[in-house]
């Protein structure tokens, strides 16, 4: 058997072309004008005019939720002799749903003795809270 002898049992059924003239009519079967009458009409998908009204910014899809809260040596004194995020979240000054960074950084003074536990400390504000007498422990 060669592969031009090959015969398949399904017969092709030729595909109606429509709006080519011939006995149909002058509409050929497509009605009177509109999107669906002309040639090469194609109805744009829902989803398409959805995805047209997100913003086109770059980054958008990348925007952390997470922000940083920032401390400076100079707010330390009015927290409390002790300073954790437990103690942060007490107090009210982070929300209790917060997941972000907290650190503090160096601006400002300090005089009293303060202890940090677990958060985050720039090198400058470090030296200035050792320099008036306090600690600062990292427990990682």
């Amino acid at each position: 058997m060669l592969i031009n002898e090959l015969k398949s049992k399904n017969k092709n059924k030729n595909k109606k072309r429509i709006g080519r003239g011939g006995k149909r009519g002058t509409y050929s079967g497509r009605g009177q004008k509109g999107q669906k009458s002309r040639a090469g009409h194609r109805i744009r998908p829902a989803e398409r005019d959805l995805i047209q009204r997100l913003p086109k910014l770059r980054g958008y899809k990348n925007r952390s939720t997470e922000t940083n809260f920032v401390l400076n040596v100079s707010s330390l004194e009015k927290i409390g002799p002790e300073i954790s995020i437990k103690i942060l979240r007490e107090k009210g000054l982070i929300a209790k749903s917060f997941r972000g960074v907290v650190k503090i950084l160096g601006q400002g003074e300090i005089k009293t003795p303060v202890e940090i536990k677990d958060i985050p400390v720039s090198k400058s504000a470090k030296e200035k809270i050792e320099s008036a007498g306090g600690k600062v422990i990292i427990s990682k």
